[in-house]
């Protein structure tokens, strides 16, 4: 969910005025490196970390996170990555969590306090933008006008009632845009198929696209996949059709993909297996993260979870 700020800038106005933080629309944004790693033997990786430029005032960082569960300890890497940052760039920072569900938006808004003896050293106050803050917006007309704001509405309530209408909406809004604007459509539709994962609004969405004819048939990133590993006209056409639709899915989300990787992937002709990758790469956090559940990979360095 984090990535669509990265992607399409122009959802940063109408999400801070949804939070009652004033921001001009004609603010600069440039993507600045998500890697705040001091020594190597810890990752730590912000999932998008942006330069903000408004035209009515100085610049600032704000650091994205999708939460979609109460994590322990998440809170001491959020306050280690705004200290971080702001040391990094001399820049003042925003943190902005996006929540799916209201339990997660409830626990992730804070504050979050370290000390002892009962002084507060560092307290974080995190920016939350889930569904109780977040527009349910339903007029396939406003979509339009509002098309990332109303795709990020649709993932913070894809576990409620009113995704239904959000979905629809969007749909009737991407036909009409696909006329005029095939680049954008194309990014929505498939945006949202990984994005929604396995909430209640995923199959609502995949009906919605069997009825849109921007790709062949269901248009989903399976289906994709196998038609360009058909077109291969070989006997592994299947499985690198898959591996496409893999690293397709690791790609939109903004996870990087190292050559080793990315060979074992294309190389693999297990259909089974590249279709249980496919899977996983919708959840996954690294690239790497993809083979732990290989019995081959029991004992491979770098396929361990990650740390925060």
């Amino acid at each position: 969910m984090h990535r669509i700020f990265q992607e399409r800038p122009e959802i940063l106005a109408p999400v801070f005025g949804a939070l009652g933080v004033p921001l001009s629309a004609k603010a600069t944004v440039d993507a600045v490196t998500t890697d705040v790693t001091e020594t190597r033997p810890l990752e730590r990786r912000v999932d998008t970390v942006l330069r903000i430029g408004p035209s009515d005032g100085d610049d600032f960082l704000l650091a994205i996170e999708a939460q979609s569960a109460k994590v322990m300890g998440k809170e001491a890497s959020w306050a280690y990555y705004v200290a971080y940052l702001q040391a990094k760039y001399r820049l003042p920072v925003l943190l902005l969590v996006v929540c799916q569900d209201r339990a997660t938006a409830k626990w992730a808004a804070g504050p979050f306090d370290c000390g002892a003896r009962g002084w507060t050293a560092l307290r974080v106050y995190p920016l939350v933008a889930g569904p109780d803050n977040l527009p349910v917006i339903t007029n396939a007309r406003t979509v339009a006008k509002n098309l990332a704001l109303a795709v990020l509405s649709a993932l913070a309530h894809a576990r409620s009632p009113e995704c239904d209408a959000i979905l629809e909406a969007i749909g009737s809004a991407l036909q009409e845009l696909r006329e005029t604007d095939s680049g954008t459509a194309e990014y929505f539709f498939e945006f949202l198929e990984i994005n929604l994962g396995d909430t209640p609004a995923a199959e609502k969405w995949k009906g919605i696209m069997s009825f849109v004819s921007y790709f062949p048939g269901r248009g989903t990133v399976r289906e994709t996949a196998y038609l360009e590993g058909k077109a291969d006209g070989e006997a592994t056409g299947e499985a690198r059709g898959e591996a496409k639709g893999v690293l397709f899915v690791l790609e939109v989300r903004g996870i990087s993909v190292s050559d080793s990787v990315r060979e074992r992937i294309t190389s693999c002709t297990d259909l089974d297996r590249v279709d249980a990758w496919l899977e996983r790469s919708r959840t996954v956090e690294r690239a790497e993260d993809l083979f732990v559940e290989d019995p081959e990979d029991a004992d491979v360095p770098g396929t361990g979870p990650r740390q925060d």
